[in-house]
């Protein structure tokens, strides 16, 4: 009698990879991870693929584990009911259990002309696009990237540090995580890039042409290249499968990790929301969610109640070239501390960040369940409860 176990892993980014090399610290479970890409992309190296200092790709066999399957493809429907997937070059493939690990890609716009003429760069095909455009523009030409978060300000330093004319448009306060400390310290960089850096009211985008971009307070800038970096998107795969998801689109799920409609199905990284409360999207967060789903489904199998999931943020932390950066402390509530480092050594505790990512994938292939991350334990639980009080409160 076959008493192998079949998983699927729709997603072969951090959390998807996390997951997968987990698993097969279990005997009998057969690990399938569907992506649509070759290769590993760390989304961490995107900007540098845009400014060509990295080309953002790792060969999967440094990453994933010897017994797991890859499969270039995409998913177009999940059927729960059937405990299958549809492929979008034809067939399907049927699985015991599923973890949901699309991950995230490119936002999208709502302001008028962002779509035709905005350059994104969420996703490894976006960012060769725009590697491209740049190369057939004159470095002299105005770019204007939208944005405040880590993308833009990472994409922004990028190409400013090359002798590009570079406008970074923040939509709000540069760095919203940033402590303010931490903040003076980016625009002092940005000033010696020469980046312009437009932040606070009136900030936000409100049109997009050919070759400019009128801001909020009135402004119309002069854009050969525009660059847009302000959020992320999610595939829409679970709710075209049937399955419930937030308001963004990411699935819906119990503090284990687990589907509302269906215990066979568990969420990691970006396309997760337990208890309609989503982590921060992050590299970090994606491959610890990762490994977390990993052990809900080990526990599952093994007749074990699921543990909820437990995290906290250390650090968030940026580049601001090839010379400089930030690494930010923060509490684990996912405030920052006055605390951060700078200059060189935030730069290298950067580049450290970028390289931890892919050791961790790599290690977890080699010794399952290695992996462990910073937990909290009380935060989350407080906002559970509030979130709770604020759905007993009566409708005034």
């Amino acid at each position: 009698m076959n008493q192998n176990i079949d998983v699927i892993v729709i997603g072969g980014g951090y959390a998807g990879v996390m997951a997968a090399n987990r698993l097969t610290q279990r005997d009998g479970v057969r690990v399938t991870v569907i992506n649509p890409r070759s290769v590993f992309v760390p989304r961490l190296r995107l900007h540098q693929l845009v400014g060509g200092t990295h080309d953002a790709v790792v060969d999967y066999t440094e990453i994933l584990a010897d017994g797991v399957r890859l499969v270039v493809d995409s998913v177009t429907r999940i059927d729960a009911t059937e405990r299958s997937v549809t492929l979008a070059e034809g067939g399907t493939l049927g699985y015991d259990y599923l973890i949901y690990a699309v991950g995230s890609g490119n936002a999208g716009p709502r302001v008028p002309g962002a779509a035709e003429f905005a350059y994104p760069i969420a996703t490894l095909e976006s960012a060769q696009r725009l590697r491209s455009a740049l190369l057939d523009t004159p470095m002299t030409a105005a770019v204007t990237v939208i944005g405040g978060g880590p993308t833009g300000i990472e994409t922004a330093a990028e190409l400013a540090e090359q002798g590009r004319d570079v406008t970074l448009v923040c939509g709000g306060v540069l760095g919203p995580y940033l402590h303010p400390k931490a903040r003076r310290t980016a625009r002092k960089y940005f000033a010696k890039l020469g980046v312009n850096v437009i932040e606070g009211p009136g900030a936000a985008v409100t049109a997009i042409t050919r070759d400019t971009v009128e801001i909020g307070d009135g402004r119309t800038l002069t854009s050969a290249i525009t660059i847009w970096t302000a959020g992320f998107g999610v595939p829409d795969l679970a709710a075209r499968s049937g399955l419930r998801t937030d308001d963004a689109g990411r699935l819906l799920t119990d503090e284990t990790l687990t589907s509302i409609d269906d215990e066979r199905i568990i969420a990691a990284g970006d396309s997760s929301a337990p208890s309609d409360l989503p982590f921060r999207m992050s590299a970090y967060t994606a491959y610890c969610l990762g490994a977390h789903a990993a052990d809900t489904l080990l526990h599952r199998i093994a007749g074990e109640q699921p543990t909820p999931i437990d995290l906290s943020f250390p650090a968030m932390c940026l580049s601001f070239g090839r010379e400089a950066g930030i690494y930010q402390l923060g509490r684990k509530n996912d405030t920052a501390m006055r605390l951060y480092f700078s200059g060189f050594v935030g730069r290298k505790l950067k580049e450290f960040a970028c390289q931890a990512g892919i050791k961790h994938l790599a290690t977890e292939a080699r010794k399952p369940g290695a992996h462990h991350w910073f937990k909290d334990g009380k935060h989350r639980p407080m906002l559970l409860q509030a979130q709770r009080d604020n759905a007993a409160a009566p409708v005034a």
